[in-house]
């Protein structure tokens, strides 16, 4: 099972692979045969990061990249096999995250509970017996 941190974004059709799980089985049990992903990693559309390799703190992996051997921090990983080719900007952010995203899903999230409290109220305004848990 892979181990993923805080903050990665995964591009679509992007594997994070187990390695040879048909050979030697018995004695792959107990062992870590897939990747351990650290914060803020970018991994592009239809990278593959196989084998129990970790990636670095703030690396990012380019599309269709292959990563076989541990990935250092900040590194930037491109190619079959992936080599690093320099260290990654701190200002590039994933598309869909914007400087004030953590603002915008405090908004979201004080609107939904604005709505699960006034959904709860329909129930006792016309006598019903239903209520709206909520688990935000």
């Amino acid at each position: 099972t892979s181990d993923i941190g805080d903050n990665v974004t995964i591009y679509h059709m992007a594997t994070l692979g187990g390695i040879a799980p048909s050979i030697n089985s018995n004695d792959q049990r107990n062992i870590k045969r897939h990747p351990t992903i650290e914060d803020e990693v970018v991994i592009g559309s239809g990278a593959q990061v196989l084998g129990p390799v970790t990636v670095g703190r703030c690396a990012k992996i380019g599309a269709n990249a292959v990563i076989t051997k541990d990935v250092p921090e900040k590194a930037v990983m491109v190619g079959i096999p992936a080599k690093n080719v320099g260290l990654a900007d701190s200002e590039f952010k994933p598309y869909g995250i914007t400087p004030d995203s953590d603002t915008k899903s405090e908004n979201q999230l004080r609107h939904l509970r604005c709505l699960i409290y006034q959904l709860n109220l329909i129930p006792e305004r016309y006598h019903l017996s239903i209520f709206f848990h909520q688990q935000i």
